[in-house]
């Protein structure tokens, strides 16, 4: 009450004692305060924790996709690799046809040579 009464500006020296009803209805008061104080701090705090788990859950969700993306663009880059490969060497194959091609028709006699 004192620290009350200082807060509030009021300086004085002696606090005049409560009758039992007057004690009761602020045991009360205070006591109803305390509850709604512990009860709004459980409803943030539960409210942290939900929202956290929540960031949790989203930020491997993120990771998980993350991470398939990632081995999804080395399987693609895999595949491109053996595609190259495969038109290098399909390339001189199809050149040597088309020269093959050339020859049996500017030389008939070619055919004759196996070409």
């Amino acid at each position: 009450m004192r620290a009350k009464m200082h807060i509030m500006g009021f300086s004085a020296e002696a606090v005049k004692p409560l009758n039992e009803a007057a004690a009761a209805e602020l045991g009360a008061e205070l006591l109803g305060e305390a509850i709604i104080f512990i009860t709004a701090c459980s409803c943030l705090m539960l409210e942290y924790w939900r929202q956290q788990s929540h960031q949790r859950r989203k930020k491997e969700q993120r990771r998980l996709s993350w991470d398939a993306l990632q081995d999804e663009v080395g399987q693609l880059a895999l595949e491109l690799e053996a595609l190259k490969a495969q038109m290098r060497a399909a390339a001189p194959r199809a050149a040597l046809e088309e020269l093959r091609a050339e020859l049996r028709e500017a030389n008939p006699l070619g055919q004759c040579m196996g070409l």
